[in-house]
């Protein structure tokens, strides 16, 4: 068993992370992307600038990994887009990983070796079996542990206010997005057109900014924005008082916009159906028969799910309302939680009843919001900890994560103000500045 390499699952941040922390500790590794090149799924939203800096976006392990092989590292303090992040950090790390990085390479079921979910007997002997698709067909790859860093990206949370698609949702599939709009390819798309935003979390902010700056260079252009909750209360964050000073001011140019009456809110706003008006534009309903019509364009930001799927063969322990480790969820649950701090966590809150088997990175979150970098790489450093048997190591989480300065948990949705938690518990860190660009013919 121990000369069967850990499969990694995803080229992106974490898994890149606990591929460089395995190399370290010289123990075999094969990562498992399913797109064709590092980062697949960062380079998705390559225009958006990140909430952290270079400091906080390198994994130790990595680092040390990259600067033997002549790397320099990034200014520190420089807050770099995802396009950046990714040429200048995650494709580098993956050509020093070489071969062990394979691209093209998807996923789609993971099992013990000769057993399904049900078998009992000599479960603790057998390895695990990954199976992979890829240009040339299936394959069946044995493994001593699999790392899922696979994240969420693929499968955004849908529009309708139930968890499920709005009815009429798919129909109106060209009208709807559920990325943050990329002007420099997209401006004709949005100009001078009546725009539905719905979400209320940190992508949801930046199009709020994003297209609020469009609004102000093409007439016309006017924003709805959708928010689930009774009132808008702390969905601006916590300004001046986030330790991540980007992440505060997003906040603040997006309540200038919505102040400066860009923005048009509509409160307590579930969506139930979408339908197409004999113009063209749509009609958004809510479950309690309220209605936004002239609609062009909505753009869906209400988080993002893990698909599980592939997972259906081994023996997950799982919160039922977050989809996250049972040990983990009451750490992050926004429903209880305050000032958006993650108590420290290792392999010991990620662990689950089947051996070996790991979520990490923003997956590992499920259905939770606010994930961070620094988040994922601990998680990876003290996983791979246990896998290779240094206990003490894994036990020794060493992780203070920037707390949001907003007071209050984010999935109280619908309690009315005075009944969340406003005690001054954050901070007020040095306050900076966020640039997003636009196409060039914008600015």
């Amino acid at each position: 068993m121990n000369e069967l390499p850990v499969v990694v699952v995803g080229a992106g941040p974490a898994g890149l992370s606990a591929a460089a922390n395995l190399v370290e500790r010289g123990e075999r590794v094969l990562v498992l992307e399913a797109g064709d090149r590092a980062g697949a799924a960062v380079s998705q939203w390559n225009h958006v600038r990140l909430f952290s800096q270079w400091s906080e976006l390198v994994d130790p392990a990595a680092e040390r990994l990259l600067t033997r092989a002549g790397w320099a590292r990034p200014d520190g303090g420089a807050y770099p887009t995802g396009g950046e992040w990714v040429e200048s950090y995650l494709r580098p790390l993956a050509e020093v990983l070489g071969d062990r990085v394979r691209f093209g390479a998807r996923v789609v079921g993971l099992a013990r070796r000769g057993r399904d979910r049900i078998v009992d007997s000599g479960r603790e002997d057998e390895p695990l079996t990954v199976h992979v698709r890829t240009a040339e067909g299936e394959e069946r790859i044995t493994a001593r542990a699999v790392i899922d860093a696979s994240g969420t990206w693929g499968a955004p949370n849908p529009l309708g206010g139930d968890g499920l698609s709005a009815m009429g949702e798919q129909a109106a599939a060209e009208k709807i997005t559920y990325r943050v709009p990329d002007l420099a390819d997209e401006r004709a798309r949005y100009a001078g057109k009546r725009i539905a935003v719905a979400g209320s979390g940190h992508s949801a902010l930046t199009a709020l900014v994003v297209l609020a700056e469009l609004a102000e260079q093409e007439p016309g252009t006017k924003i709805v924005w959708l928010l689930r909750r009774g009132a808008v209360g702390n969905a601006f964050g916590g300004g001046e008082s986030d330790q991540l000073p980007a992440r505060g001011a997003l906040g603040l140019r997006a309540r200038k916009a919505v102040e400066a009456g860009h923005v048009e809110t509509a409160t307590g706003f579930r969506t139930a159906a979408v339908e197409r008006a004999a113009d063209g534009s749509l009609t958004l309903e809510s479950f309690d028969d309220h209605q936004v019509a002239g609609i062009d364009e909505v753009v869906v930001l209400t988080g993002f799910r893990p698909d599980l799927s592939w997972l259906s063969e081994v023996r997950l322990d799982l919160d039922p309302v977050l989809q996250a480790p049972s040990k983990l969820a009451p750490l992050i649950d926004p429903n209880v939680h305050s000032c958006g701090t993650v108590y420290p966590h290792g392999e010991n809150e990620l662990r689950h009843p089947e051996p070996g088997v790991y979520l990490v990175g923003v997956k590992s979150y499920g259905r939770a919001p606010t994930f961070l970098s620094l988040t994922g790489y601990e998680q990876a450093r003290s996983v791979v900890a246990a896998i290779a048997g240094d206990h003490e190591a894994a036990g020794r989480v060493e992780l203070v994560l920037p707390e949001t300065g907003v007071c209050g948990g984010a999935g109280v949705f619908d309690a009315p103000e005075e009944q969340k938690n406003e005690g001054g518990c954050c901070g007020s860190p040095e306050q900076g500045e966020l640039t997003i660009g636009l196409a060039p013919s914008a600015r």
